[in-house]
Order: C-alpha cells, then sequence, then structure tokens
C-alpha cells in the first residue's frame, strides 16, 4: 500500500528539508567531479560514476513515472512525460552516460534553469512527504539539477555559443510540438496554454499569450548570460 501524507505546501518543513539537501548534494557532487578529472578530461573513475548515477536516474524517474500510468492514476493532463522538465531528466541520462556535448548542454540551460525554477516554486498538486507524488518531484528534479551542477563544476565542463543556440532550437522544437498536442488534446503541458492552478512566477508576467512571449524572451536573455561567462573565460585563456 503506498504511503499516505497531508498537501504539500511550498515551504513548509518537506519543501525546506528538500532544498537543504538540494545544497549538500551540490557540494557533495562538485567535489567529487573535481577529484575525478584528468588533464585529459573526465577520467574512467567520472565515467563509471556518471553511468551508475544515470542507472539511479532511470530507476527514480521510470518508477514515478510508472505510477502515474496505473490505471487509478492515469489523466491525459499529467501521466505523459511531456512537461520540459520530463525531457530534462532524459537530457541528464544522456549526458551522464556519455559525456558528450549535447546532452550536457540541455543539461546546464534546463537542469540549472527550468528544474531550479521547479525547485524553488513547485507546482506539486499532490501529496507531501512521503507519499510518491511529492518523492518523485523531488527525486526527479533534484538529480536533474545536481547532474548539472556535477558536470559544470564538478567535471570542468563548459557551455559556448553552440551550445546555446542547439538548447534554444530544441526547446523551441518541443514548445511548438507540445502547444499543439494541448489544443488536440485539451491539455496544458509546459503551461503553454494557460497559467498553472496553484501560484507561480508567471503570475507576474501577465495573461497568456504574454506571459508565454514574456518566457521566452526571459529564457533567451538568461541563458545567454548563463553562457557569457564561460565564453569570456575561455577567450582569455586563449590570450594568453
Amino acid at each position: 500500500m503506498l504511503p499516505t501524507a497531508g498537501d504539500f505546501d511550498a515551504y513548509g518543513p518537506s519543501h525546506l528539508a528538500a532544498l537543504g539537501l538540494f545544497a549538500v548534494g551540490c557540494a557533495g557532487l562538485v567535489l567529487l567531479g573535481r577529484s575525478q578529472r584528468t588533464p585529459d578530461g573526465p577520467g574512467d573513475q567520472a565515467r563509471g560514476f556518471g553511468r551508475a548515477y544515470a542507472l539511479a536516474i532511470v530507476y527514480v524517474a521510470v518508477g514515478t513515472q510508472a505510477y502515474t500510468v496505473l490505471p487509478a492514476q492515469w489523466k491525459i493532463g499529467g501521466s505523459l512525460p511531456l512537461q520540459l522538465c520530463d525531457l530534462a531528466w532524459v537530457a541528464a541520462i544522456g549526458a551522464l552516460w556519455t559525456l558528450g556535448r549535447r546532452g550536457f548542454a540541455l543539461s546546464y540551460y534546463w537542469g540549472l534553469t527550468l528544474s531550479v525554477q521547479g525547485l524553488l516554486t513547485p507546482a506539486l498538486n499532490g501529496g507531501d512527504y512521503p507519499h510518491i507524488d511529492y518523492l518523485g518531484f523531488f527525486g526527479t528534479h533534484l538529480l536533474t539539477v545536481w547532474a548539472a551542477v556535477y558536470l559544470t563544476w564538478g567535471l570542468g565542463m563548459r557551455p559556448d555559443w553552440r551550445d546555446y543556440r542547439f538548447a534554444v532550437a530544441v526547446t523551441l522544437a518541443w514548445a511548438v510540438a507540445t502547444f499543439v498536442f494541448n489544443l488536440i488534446a485539451g491539455t496544458n503541458y509546459g503551461y503553454l496554454n494557460e497559467k498553472p492552478g496553484t501560484g507561480s512566477v508567471l503570475d507576474l508576467l501577465g495573461p497568456w499569450p504574454w506571459y508565454v512571449l514574456a518566457e521566452v524572451v526571459i529564457i533567451l536573455l538568461g541563458w545567454a548570460l548563463i553562457t557569457y561567462p564561460w565564453t569570456r573565460r575561455e577567450a582569455a585563456r586563449r590570450e594568453r
């Protein structure tokens, strides 16, 4: 029998506990990643750990996703893995398994902005800890963001403008496809067709469709801002 719990409250004890775990995990993974670096890049330890970490995400994400498609839980507006944060954990798996550029790029931009926003302002309508809704939501979000932190500040992978363009193109393709699906199915994945029922930062951006357009501008500028320092540092290093 699945555990039961009360309703989740943002910035209640269980939310603060998850944020505390987030901070501790970030620090630990940065130290671990730096210990796995070699002069030629990530060593064998990093590759082995990355694959074990990827399997851990599969276990948590697929396990909790399977719960949502059970007959008693199924709903077309929430059971399909069409939220961008769902794609973020898939990207994190690919990045950790291969240590490749494209997986890293999506993990970096999606994980360090959108998934972090999910941790700070969770749109969680299910039960509080230890309900599977809570465990699935925070489990996948934490593992996704931790992966981006580990790859970036631990192993030393860095984004560039080519990664930026790739992430923007993939995100726009997702937005168009998901918006069309929402229109056909009457769903609201990605909150592209209306705002979430719970409070969120979207409330500050005006009504539809203006908040969607504002999101696009914010994402483009925000991702540029978290790209520029790395590219500037690399350019300065080459000039020496």
